[in-house]
């Protein structure tokens, strides 16, 4: 998609917008198009026709190298480049044109090479500048490329595949290319080193994992595995990862660990999604299992496969295996950039490599970013060059026309002023060129040369900030760009990923409801990751009892050691003797869950006697745990030493609640086959289950089953074990029990608005005759051929109601360390903030509600693609439904009719609250706001037309918030362009893993996170941070300090050049417009690089508009940097204006001084060196005093740089004319003595001094005194108080007093109306909001309901739960078996040879979900139908605020609508 859509351009646009929107680098870009379709032959030789009659390969069948580039320059492109980048300043092509000039003899001032040196040091230092950073570059994409992998390799092994030659890179030609052993310097795990860039370079070596470089994995010797850097792995390499590396390539699979070589892959770097996803190998390339198969000549086969493209989820290739046809889909196929992650060891074959992966398609190259203050600098460069060539022009025809006058009246001067090259026309001409050099500082050459320095400095600030180094990885703030600080004091919107960005990617069990009474749980011990030592803790060695054995339990035991999945939780077991064995440390990577009041009620359950008052909770606390045990797909691994359990989940929100249920007591053993083992605080024997189905979980059902049956207890009826969404559960549960489903409903609430990630669980007795009935349905509906997606759908759906609720739980994505406050802050700092995350909807509005981005009030608008209403539809519908105000195109109504809907919702329309705040309305948060949130598919179709994307646009302006879910990483960049390009907004993008690097690339600042995800985004982005919280200071604080200084330096530098450009201009009148200079020439060499040049840098480097924690503690003053309120147009004339109205002062004051009688003893007239003089010293002196004016904070440095020129101007004024002739001529020798004698020099120095600069002096006095800035009162306040809580001036907090004693009594009315820091939100009345507040709007369907947080996160369709159904199918329905244990009709044969066991069904076992008691009162039971006993009471122990449930015998089934 053309980013360039948004900006508005129609089609065909003029030569002038293309030459705007050219990009350097698309020059020197190394990005190529995707490489045609390919064959891959493996094991054999390439055909014939593949060479050429040279017998050269051909080129479209050599394939690009793994080697991956994310630097700028080369050895070759960066003279070139970096000298084309840096001439997009137009200056520099101005200083370049005037150096030219002054190589001719007639225009020369000082010797040429003398005249040039200033801009061959300016291009020179920004050049070493640029280098360094791209340097840094080179470093980190080494770093990636020097990682290690290990492939094939032998005597045997030959690869015949072409390959392209790697790139001689810049630090390739500058750096040893490879150090003796590099291997040991770089690994896989080597990704993160960003985490220990502050290390000793021995320290971040010796971190490293220690491993083989050679692997054999057979008994004889031959083709091995063997270490290789990434860069080196070709197309038809077969390579070896082991688990918890990383894939260098695009790698289809052949052969794993695993069971049916099924691998799980961690694909958070590629679409944020937190979930393993589970891959197969192919199906023909499953026998290759070793470095010896790889390499036998007999497993020869080729590979077919499409042109590389972008979909990240799409593949389409077929293997050729002994003459058979194998597909092969995404599902076959490992991506570069993600993790291998609960599988010991995965074999591929590389199919793609480097720039043809689908990562780096989908990220751009590295763009060449300028400011904005430098791109505004431009055009008022534009507008200097306006006036000196119009002064020039001016200079040009006066000049000439004096001369006609004068020659016809043979003036002296004109004597010979005949000739062909001197005349009075011709030297019109010379005459404007030498106004050009005598005018040319108004566009000040030192100008640019000062802002790299100042940014060098504000970059080492930054850097060198230990409130923004992270100190748990000794990991500074990097200012990877040193141009764009100026630009972080600018942001208007924010782009954010999701996962690793926000959050931990670690799913924490918080609270929970369980029978209407709601269990908090304790909170957890503080933590301070902020310390100077390494907090990275071992993980404990929970191991199994004496008693406990992998044997003993009946479980496979994985000969591996503690996995390294982010989604593997230890847990401990318990022995015989009932006690917890814990033989290492205290402390868990992940918290657990306690609460006390939980393990009473679960005491008192496991004593509580079935007819007893607490039976009907007993039997709710039994079954809820029940169904966090066993309703999953978790592994189990158990270490065959320590006997420590590891629970390894595709899922993290799987793995909290299965750690949730062990922390209480219900521990989930592990599974053999079908056979699921559990071990309850009830009993000290581990209880088996089988599983008989799955009933998986979509994004569709928002719900996931399973049904299993007790096969070691006295009751065998199977259950069916529920987990879903709220509304989904809600509506399928049986009749009665309201006081504990409201309950439920408030807990659900509660736990929403505190961000928290919720589940309903549920479960069901199921009649032994409707299980084999709906079996024999499901089966068939599982192996039909047509629709069969929506029969077992609608089978699943007839066994999932009636459901008996059990409670609910409250799940935390643990975010990253103060990312609520942060996003808080910066949204009333008025920065509008975007999610794009690859996750699906329900978790990015989850994590939305938890990081203060959608507030309780919010409102939610959904958009969806892929329904019945087009995108464009439902954007329509929004506006009218929300912002009937706002003018939208709307579409004909023959085509917006075209959807039903059953009931039209209420509109829900913006309320007036009458509330201000110090920056307006735009900032903070707003009742009853609206947050968008739109899936990558409903993207992809506003993004098909210029007018979708416009209204798509406007739409997001009525928004607080946006949030994109499902989107790949091109369209994060999409969206991007979007707003940038739409509206003209300042965009920063901030993200860590490699699917956000096209995000970081488009935005106009981008920030990357150094974490868990690689450095892919970091070698990418302009900072580097380590925390998400860091943005705000670096926004609110450098960002902020950055601007001001920048504007208010450039500022200055225009106008300390416009005031001699105006003493020269008034000197015109006098001199017949000759374009001579007023003083010396040396003062006009060293006004820009000594006199005047060091307090504009001073402010610059040193200038503060406020301290630090004023505007951290109110962020509402960053609005100043967002409307360019120190670097505007508007500002440049007035600084413009300023200069000149100066220049007449002091030149016309000094002058009419002088023009009078003269003040020497000797009579004569005063000459023009002696007033002219004058004049230059006051200019300085105005010059730099004014600069000091313009300054805030007057700190020692500051009143250094200011009066040092001052000092230097009069200190060279004296030695200068003092130097005799002997030493060397200058004009100047003698006239210290005229000078310092005269009466007029002292009396109109200070008078000239002093006149310019009042009228500033009483607009500042006015400013401050009758129309303060908000920075002006609390300056004020800080005079009066400087150690007040400077919260209170904040939106969110109350002042408690007012700065009446620093207004006028006129102004305070105007001070207030204007929103001033006294008005609160937090304090001031809300307005009764509507009932329909805080709704959640699916334009797609026209349905609006209350949010309750629900999210779950799952692989949907994946291969290993098809594994298992498959499993299970087979063992139910098989044809064949062995044993008697398969086979057709073994369920049936099952069910009926315990039919003689169910007759005490009515009567006599107790329902399999009450609690085991222990042995000593086992033999007491009470009966169960399926429903509650009769009006039982809650234990008191559950807390007053517990419902009493209800008896209800009633079959009725559930309303048929949704409860909302």
């Amino acid at each position: 998609m053309s980013s360039k859509g948004a900006s508005g351009d129609g089609a065909g646009p003029g030569w002038f917008a293309r030459l705007r929107k050219a990009d350097v680098g698309d020059l020197f870009s190394r990005k190529r198009e995707p490489g045609p379709p390919r064959t891959v032959f493996v094991n054999q030789q390439l055909p014939e026709d593949y060479f050429d009659h040279r017998g050269k390969l051909k080129k479209e069948y050599v394939y690009t190298t793994n080697q991956v580039i994310t630097s700028k320059y080369t050895v070759f492109t960066f003279v070139p480049r970096n000298i084309l980048e840096q001439f997009r300043r137009v200056a520099n092509v101005y200083f370049l044109a005037i150096s030219i000039l002054q190589f001719f003899p007639k225009f020369t001032t000082v010797a040429p090479g003398v005249v040039i040196l200033p801009l061959v040091i300016i291009l020179g230092i920004t050049a070493l500048k640029d280098g360094y950073e791209d340097y840094k570059r080179h470093e980190s994409d080494r770093r990636v490329n020097y990682s290690k992998v290990k492939i094939l390799h032998g005597a045997e092994v030959s690869n015949t595949n072409g390959t392209t030659v790697k790139t001689k890179t810049f630090i390739r030609r500058i750096l040893p290319t490879r150090s003796r052993d590099p291997r040991t310097s770089f690994s896989s795990e080597t990704t993160v080193w960003s985490k220990a860039s502050r290390l000793s370079k021995e320290t971040a070596q010796s971190s490293t994992p220690s491993r083989d470089p050679i692997e054999y994995d057979h008994d004889e010797g031959g083709p091995h595995w063997k270490d290789a850097f990434w860069e080196d792995v070709k197309v038809g390499d077969f390579v070896k990862i082991t688990e918890g590396e990383q894939f260098p390539a695009d790698i289809i699979i052949c052969a794993t660990s695993e069971d049916d070589d099924v691998a799980f892959v961690e694909t958070k770097n590629l679409d944020g999604e937190t979930n393993l996803k589970s891959r197969r190998a192919v199906e023909g390339l499953t026998g290759i299992k070793n470095a010896k198969e790889c390499a036998d000549a007999r497993n020869a086969f080729t590979v077919r496969c499409d042109k590389p493209d972008t979909d990240m989820y799409r593949l389409n290739a077929a293997v050729t295996f002994n003459g058979q046809d194998f597909p092969v889909d995404i599902n076959n196929v490992l991506l570069r950039g993600t993790l291998l992650r609960n599988t010991q060891w995965a074999i591929g074959l590389v199919l793609f490599t480097g720039e043809d992966t689908k990562i780096v398609l989908n990220s751009g190259g590295t763009p060449s970013k300028r400011s904005r203050v430098e791109r505004q600098m431009n055009p008022q460069v534009m507008v200097n060059l306006g006036i000196i060539a119009a002064v020039a022009v001016v200079c040009a025809i006066a000049d000439s026309m004096l001369q006609v006058k004068y020659f016809e009246l043979n003036a002296p001067w004109l004597y010979g002023a005949d000739q062909s090259d001197d005349n009075p026309r011709i030297n019109g001409l010379i005459t404007w060129a030498f106004a050009l050099l005598t005018f040319q500082d108004i566009v000040p050459i030192s100008l640019y040369l000062s802002i790299e320095v100042v940014r060098t400095i504000q970059a080492a600030f930054i850097y060198f900030d230990y409130d923004i180094w992270y100190r748990k990885t000794n990991q500074a703030t990097i200012a990877r760009s040193w141009n764009l600080s100026d630009d972080l004091g600018q942001i208007q919107y924010i782009f954010s990923d999701k996962t690793g960005t926000l959050t931990q990617n670690q799913m924490i069990f918080r609270q929970c409801t369980i029978g209407g009474v709601a269990y908090r749980g304790e909170p957890d011990p503080p933590t301070y990751d902020d310390t100077d030592e390494d907090d990275s803790k071992s993980k404990s060695r929970l191991t199994l009892g004496d008693k406990d054995t992998a044997e003993n339990i009946a479980i496979p035991v994985q000969l591996e050691y503690a996995a390294s999945s982010s989604h593997s939780v230890n847990t401990p077991l318990k022995s015989a003797s009932g006690e917890f064995s814990n033989r290492g440390n205290d402390d868990d990577e992940a918290p657990h869950f306690h609460d006390p009041q939980l393990k009473r009620d679960l005491d008192e359950a496991m004593n509580a006697e079935q007819e007893s008052t607490n039976a009907t909770h007993a039997r709710n606390l039994h079954g809820f745990f029940t169904v966090l045990s066993l309703c999953h797909t978790v592994l189990t691994a158990v270490h065959p030493e320590t006997g420590e359990i590891s629970y390894k989940a595709q899922s993290p929100d799987e793995g909290a609640l299965v750690q949730a249920a062990a922390d209480v007591g219900y521990q989930f053993v592990g599974r053999d086959r079908e056979t699921l083992l559990l071990r309850t605080p009830g009993s000290t024997e581990v209880e088996k289950y089988e599983l008989l189905n799955i009933l998986e979980f979509t994004s569709a059902r928002k719900r996931m089953s399973v049904v299993v049956r007790r096969v070691d207890g006295e009751d065998y009826r199977p259950m069916l074990l529920a987990k879903g969404a709220d509304n989904v559960i809600f509506e399928r549960l049986r009749a009665g029990n309201d006081e504990m489903k409201e309950e439920t409903e408030r807990h659900l609430s509660e736990f929403a608005n505190t961000g928290l990630r919720t589940l309903t669980l549920a479960y069901k007795i199921i009649p032994e005759e409707e299980y084999a009935s709906w079996s024999e349905r499901y089966y068939q509906a599982t192996v039909a051929m047509e629709d069969r997606e929506e029969r077992i759908e609608a089978v699943a759906d007839e066994l999932e109601r009636n459901l008996r609720l059990l409670g609910a739980t409250a799940i935390e994505d643990r975010l990253q360390d103060g990312v609520p406050e942060a996003i808080a802050d910066l949204k009333k700092a008025g920065i509008k903030i975007w999610v794009a995350t690859g996750d699906k909807m329900e978790t990015a509005i989850a994590i939305g509600r938890s990081t203060n981005l959608i507030a309780q009030e919010s409102n939610i608008v959904i958009l969806r693609g892929g329904s019945s209403r087009s995108a464009r539809d439902q954007m329509t519908r929004a506006f009218e439904q929300f912002f009937p105000e706002v003018e939208v195109q709307q579409e004909p109504k023959s085509r917006t009719s075209t959807s039903s809907r059953q009931e039209t919702p209420i509109p829900l329309h913006r309320l007036n609250t009458g509330i201000t705040d110090i920056v307006g309305l735009e900032n903070g948060e707003r009742p009853g706001g609206f947050v968008l949130v739109v899936d990558g598919a409903a993207l992809l179709e506003a993004f098909q037309d210029e007018e979708s994307k416009s209204i798509l646009l406007n739409l997001s302006q009525q928004c607080e918030g946006v949030i994109c879910c499902r989107v790949s990483p091109l369209q994060k960049a999409l969206i991007v362009r979007l707003v940038k390009d739409g509206i003209g907004a300042m965009t920063l993008a901030i993200g860590d893993g490699a699917n956000d690097v096209s995000m970081i690339q488009a935005a106009d600042v981008g920030v990357g996170i150094s974490g868990e995800e690689g450095l892919q985004a970091v070698n990418s982005s302009d900072y580097a941070i380590a925390q998400f919280r860091f943005l705000k200071k670096l926004l609110l604080v450098h960002g902020h300090w950055s601007y001001a200084r920048n504007g208010t330096m450039i500022l200055n530098f225009f106008y300390k050049n416009m005031l001699p450009f105006g003493i020269k201009f008034w000197f015109q009148f006098y001199c017949g417009w000759s374009a001579h200079y007023v003083y010396d020439y040396v003062f006009v060499l060293f006004w820009n690089s000594i006199f005047t040049v060091a307090p504009v840098v001073g402010v610059g480097v040193f200038d503060r508009i406020m301290d630090y924690h004023i505007l951290m503690d109110v962020p509402e003053l960053y609005r100043y940097g967002r409307e360019k309120y120190w670097f505007s147009f508007r500002s440049f004339f007035i600084y413009m204006l300023d200069a000149f109205l100066q220049s007449v002062a002091i030149y016309f004051i000094i002058l009419y001084t002088y023009t009078s009688p003269t003040s020497r003893k000797d009579g004569y007239d005063v000459s023009q060196s002696e007033f002219s003089t004058t004049m230059a010293m006051v200019g300085v002196m105005v010059a730099n005093i004014y600069v000091g004016m313009n300054a805030t904070a007057w700190t020692a440095w500051l009143f250094f740089a200011v009066f040092i020129g001052i000092v230097i101007v009069w200190v060279f004024s004296v030695v200068y004319a003092a130097i005799e002739p002997s030493y060397a001529t200058t004009a100047l020798y003698g006239n210290n003595y005229f000078l310092f004698h005269s009466a007029y020099f002292w009396l109109c120095l200070p008078i000239a001094f002093l006149v310019p600069l009042l009228p500033r002096y009483l607009a500042k006095y006015w400013r401050f005194s009758i129309e303060p800035s908000d920075f002006d009162i609390l300056r004020a306040a800080k005079a009066q108080n400087a150690h007040q809580d400077w919260k209170q001036y904040s939106g969110s907090r109350k002042a408690e007093h007012e700065l009446s004693v620093f207004k006028q009594e006129d102004a305070a009315s105007r001070y207030t109306s204007r929103s001033s820091f006294a008005a609160s939100l937090r304090h001031a009345p809300r307005p009764s909001m509507d009932v329909r507040a805080a709704s959640r709007t699916d334009m797609s369907t026209g349905l609006t309901s209350v949010d309750r947080g629900f999210d779950f996160a799952q692989e949907e369709n994946g291969v290993e739960l098809r594994r298992i159904q498959t499993n299970l199918s087979e063992r139910h329905f098989g044809d064949g078996g062995q044993g008697g244990t398969k086979g057709k009709g073994t369920l049936r044969k099952r069910i009926f040879s315990r039919r003689s066991k169910m007759k005490l069904k009515e009567e006599g076992p107790s329902s399999p979900m009450s609690p085991k008691r222990p042995k000593s009162s086992g033999k007491d039971s009470v009966k169960e139908s399926g429903s509650p006993p009769t009006s039982p009471k809650r234990p008191k122990s559950s807390g007053k605020d517990s419902s009493k449930e209800r008896d209800s015998s009633s079959q009725s089934p559930p309303p048929s609508t949704p409860q909302s």
